[in-house]
């Protein structure tokens, strides 16, 4: 079961949310109070790992400013309890719905129109039930069951035309009280019968009239199901254990470093009291296998100190995995009589202690007075290990997660994320630009609340938190995180300058540059060298980078990019949305006259086809020409992908444009006019844009 979309509503900050796409790693980025903290709430509410968790309190978490007026209406009875967070959920047909569909079909529940996939909603508000909804085809149940049943031809002929359980249950009803009464009849006949032959064959005529075992069954069934109706008898007998628990994680979890072994079993004896910090260490002694009595009554000590260092030994190679601050820690636990000058509420009984033993500086000091960022780190691997354990499903949401940590911790946090936690669904939220994936803004979640940014009065809609993706319409602070990480990834991999062309690739920058050279040597107009040609790694990452480097003061940001016809509402956008001037945004097919061109159709199909066929002349076995090319519109890259795909070969644009820049000299004699022009036509309109 994957969670596909979420909506919160009247929540706090939230009013609406609108609805948003939950993928495997999604990133909520936002301003502080923006609203992030209050999305991860209300969603971790909906199914929580901490069952008193799952209500929801008017005074408390209903948004101020309305708050008198809905209780008004609620008293009135003019309003119905609110809703407060939706999530849409999609069911998995082998694991979520085999047992649905033994039973009652495949067909039972049809995929949404929208996703493809069966799907499940749920709900929970102010009234603080947990409220499901599942689209239920009837009549595809009624056929499954009939044929499972394997009913008799005469009565599962017409039983299969029924369009609801109801009318089955009623029609099978029916068809019991007529078998009944002539198996009755038959079989009185028989009785009065002399003669023995002639009696058996009656009897077994009887016999014959008799209700099926199929039939008695598939009643029997029906009368369960129709007790609550299919949808309630689905939800109850196969989804409601399957649904993924939310584990919430935030830095009020953190262990204190050291807890009192009797108060902790206090707490523990009543749910409602334990702290935060208790949850990560309950989950440490449980990794250590081990309960409160035994860490208070231990009968061996060596027991006891093995099974401590296995739990120690255990978080501290998990934490060194991914921890690169300090690679020469250990991490130590230890239980101790407690003793008069203890740490208040740690005076008597028992104390559990964390320590981290430094081997570099062969000291110890105490967990707890650690950083917070180690710290938090170190609490979050005890809760989670422990909540694993449990094989529940999860769906992680980590509010701030390494806040406090270094730039390159809170990389190692996202490899953690990346590797360790790839069976779970993770939301987190986030303002440091360093937690933000560059290779990854499909994950990005944009948090605003745009009544913190204006004097003016907003109507009801545009009040509150709104989540959304597109980055046009959002203010360049919530912007900042994704600038950062944007920055720091072109800091790393690309060039960047006041003059930035953008390209989707590298083997465009190869072909501009070397087109460039050779229209120069020629004494052609060539790119000019303030141009910084910047690949940017791919179509879907153009208009991201012209929003987040185009704003920047003094930047002259132009675009040469590839043209399809699905993609012309997104280029067009670039200049809608005054992110570029229309002039600066230049396409491919504004120079071959075609209506979608990529970078190779600027030059002849026949020569760009003779540069695939030398860098792949080892793996085709007969040169590649024109006429074998499929009509698939005017882009040559898709016909010949259409064409290699036949011998499995996949077509890699950059060995091409490679192998064009690295044999220009034996190459340019080939070149057409048409092509030179082409070129030159696009140097001479991006020159003017300087």
């Amino acid at each position: 079961m994957k969670l596909l979309t979420v909506e919160v509503s009247n929540y706090k900050s939230v009013r609406r949310s609108n609805p948003f796409n939950i993928g495997d790693i999604t990133c909520l980025v936002g301003k502080n109070e923006a609203g992030k903290t209050a999305l991860l709430e209300a969603l971790y509410r909906l199914n929580p790992v901490v069952p008193q968790d799952a209500k929801f309190d008017v005074t408390d978490d209903y948004p101020r400013s309305d708050v008198t007026d809905y209780e008004h209406g609620i008293e009135t009875k003019k309003l119905q309890p609110a809703t407060v967070v939706k999530a849409v959920f999609a069911l998995d047909v082998q694991t979520d719905l085999r047992e649905v569909s033994e039973k009652f079909g495949d067909s039972v529940i049809p995929a949404d129109g929208e996703t493809s996939t069966p799907t499940l909603t749920l709900s929970r508000g102010y009234a603080n039930k947990l409220y499901y909804d599942i689209t239920i085809d009837e009549s595809a149940a009624v056929k499954a069951l009939v044929v499972n049943a394997q009913l008799p031809q005469q009565i599962g002929d017409e039983a299969a035309r029924k369009t609801t359980l109801k009318e089955l249950a009623d029609y099978l009803s029916q068809q019991s009280e007529r078998q009944v009464k002539e198996y009755t009849e038959a079989n009185s006949k028989a009785q009065t019968i002399a003669d023995a032959t002639q009696k058996a064959k009656a009897v077994d005529t009887a016999k014959a009239l008799a209700e099926t075992e199929g039939t008695k069954q598939l009643r029997g069934l029906l009368t369960e199901v129709l007790k609550v109706g299919i949808r309630e008898h689905i939800w109850d007998q196969f989804l409601k254990v399957k649904v993924p628990k939310f584990l919430y994680f935030d830095e009020y979890y953190q262990m204190e470093g050291a807890v009192n072994l009797e108060k902790l079993k206090e707490r523990l004896a009543n749910p409602g009291q334990l702290l935060p910090p208790d949850r990560p260490m309950l989950g440490l002694i449980d990794l250590a296998r081990l309960n409160i009595d035994q860490l208070i009554s231990p009968d061996r000590t060596q027991s006891l100190i093995n099974k401590l260092e296995g739990a120690s030994n255990h978080l501290s190679r998990q934490v060194l995995k991914y921890w690169s601050q300090n690679k020469h820690i250990q991490l130590q636990f230890d239980v101790r009589t407690a003793l008069p000058n203890d740490p208040p509420g740690m005076q008597q009984g028992h104390n559990l202690w964390g320590k981290v033993y430094d081997s570099a500086h062969q000291v110890s000091t105490a967990l707890g007075v650690r950083s917070r960022g180690f710290v938090w780190f170190f609490s979050f691997l005890a809760w989670y290990s422990q909540q694993r354990k449990t094989q529940e499903r999860l769906i992680l949401l980590l509010d701030e997660p390494g806040l406090f940590l270094h730039a390159s911790a809170q990389d190692d946090f996202l490899r953690y994320i990346e590797a360790e936690l790839k069976d779970h669904q993770v939301i987190y939220t986030t303002h440091s630009p360093f937690l933000v994936d560059a290779k990854h803004f499909d994950r990005v979640r944009i948090v605003e609340d745009k009544s913190m940014e204006t004097e003016k009065q907003l109507s009801p809609d545009e009040q509150g938190t709104k989540v959304s993706t597109d980055i046009l319409h959002v203010s360049k602070g919530t912007l900042f995180p994704l600038q950062g990480a944007l920055g720091y990834e072109i800091a790393q991999t690309l060039f960047i300058g006041p003059n930035s062309l953008i390209v989707e690739g590298v083997s465009d920058l190869m072909y501009l540059q070397t087109m460039s050279s050779l229209l120069s040597a020629m004494g052609r107009e060539s790119l000019r060298k303030e141009w910084v040609i910047t690949p940017v790694g791919g179509a879907d990452k153009v208009p991201t980078f012209a929003a987040l480097i185009g704003i920047q003061a003094g930047m002259n940001v132009a675009t040469l990019i590839d043209f399809k016809t699905k993609d012309r509402q997104s280029i067009e956008n670039l200049y809608k949305e005054k992110l570029l001037n229309k002039t600066h945004v230049l396409t491919f097919h504004n120079f071959t006259g075609t209506s979608e061109a990529d970078i190779e159709d600027m030059f002849e199909p026949d020569f760009y086809l003779g540069l695939v066929n030398n860098e792949y002349n080892k793996e085709i076995s007969m040169p590649l020409n024109v006429g074998q090319l499929p009509e698939v519109g005017h882009r040559i890259i898709p016909r010949i992908e259409t064409l290699l795909k036949k011998s499995d070969i996949a077509l890699n644009h950059y060995r091409p444009a490679r192998y064009f820049a690295d044999n220009l000299s034996k190459l340019e004699v080939a070149l057409s006019t048409v092509t030179l022009d082409r070129f030159e036509q696009a140097f001479i309109a991006l020159n003017k844009l300087l």
